[in-house]
């Protein structure tokens, strides 16, 4: 039904005012600089963009305004997981109708099941959904680890297409390995340490938090492994941009993405409670790693 997302995609940040309430027209700024600079697709209301912190309505105007400001220049991903199999339907084929390509659902998690209870959990939502439907598998934060060979179980179901990978580099390759002969089916990284090496696996789908503030610079690095094959050169601006990705989750995120879009001048505002605010430490250290790559800094 639905083609597997290839290329960069950034989990974009939900700008916010004082008062916590959503600022869309600092959203499409965001939106509009990281598609400019590089970015194959966009991941509207994920986990980047704080999404456990707003009611359902919020999920939906934030969806919805992120397809109508991306305006079919790249392809969009939206967030659509929920605790029940019907009401991520629901979501997904909203998100469907707003101009989403595919819907990125978490696992059962809080309340676990077993391992036939995720396996029809997706089954239903990929039959129910008008688009493709991408796992995200993030451990860390859920306590609910799908193995390298039931991800494959799952990517056999029709319209399934894709799993987030949010975990260390021995599941990713065995995950990678695990798929490789199953046609249109990604495996995206989603942590800016094993980019690389997902790379040299063969994978050609990401995400990155850094891609909010840094989409030009993690454009090329993309380009010169994935497409010119040249490792050494990607290797070489990949050296440069670590210092980033230990800043990216220094403190909670997506705190720290949002003080480095504050200090070259691009609206990445507060965060919403209970989350805590980048500390002046931190926003110091952002800045001094943005002059080294050439930024100007507020």
């Amino acid at each position: 039904m639905s083609k597997a997302p290839i290329g960069l995609f950034v989990p974009l940040i939900t700008p916010f005012h004082a008062d916590e309430s959503i600022n869309f027209d600092a959203y499409k700024t965001i939106i509009d600089y990281t598609i400019e600079n590089g970015m194959h697709g966009i991941l509207v209301g994920g986990s980047t963009g704080e999404y456990h912190m707003m009611s359902l309505e919020e999920r939906k105007e934030v969806i919805k305004k992120g397809c109508e400001f991306a305006n079919g220049r790249v392809p969009v991903m939206a967030g659509t997981g929920e605790y029940t199999a019907k009401e991520t339907i629901e979501l997904t084929n909203y998100a469907a109708d707003c101009g989403a390509k595919w819907g990125l659902v978490l696992p059962p998690f809080y309340q676990q099941t077993s391992e036939e209870g995720i396996y029809e959990f997706f089954k239903e939502i990929a039959e129910g959904s008008k688009i493709g439907i991408v796992i995200y598998h993030n451990p860390g934060s859920t306590c609910v680890e799908l193995s390298p060979e039931f991800i494959r179980r799952l990517a056999l179901i029709d319209n399934i297409v894709a799993v987030k990978e949010t975990i260390d580099e021995r599941h990713t390759s065995q995950t990678y390995a695990a798929v490789r002969d199953i046609p249109d089916f990604a495996v995206m990284e989603a942590e800016e340490h094993l980019l690389m090496p997902t790379y040299s696996l063969g994978s050609k789908s990401a995400f990155s938090i850094v891609f909010n503030l840094l989409p030009k610079e993690m454009r090329e690095m993309y380009d010169l492994a994935v497409v010119k094959n040249d490792f050494r050169a990607a290797a070489e601006l990949n050296q440069k941009l670590v210092p980033f990705y230990d800043l990216m989750e220094a403190e909670p995120y997506p705190g720290p993405v949002k003080a480095g879009l504050d200090a070259i001048g691009l609206p990445g505002g507060i965060v919403r409670k209970p989350l805590t605010q980048p500390s002046d430490e931190l926003r110091a250290k952002m800045r001094e790693e943005l002059k080294k790559l050439g930024y100007k800094v507020k």
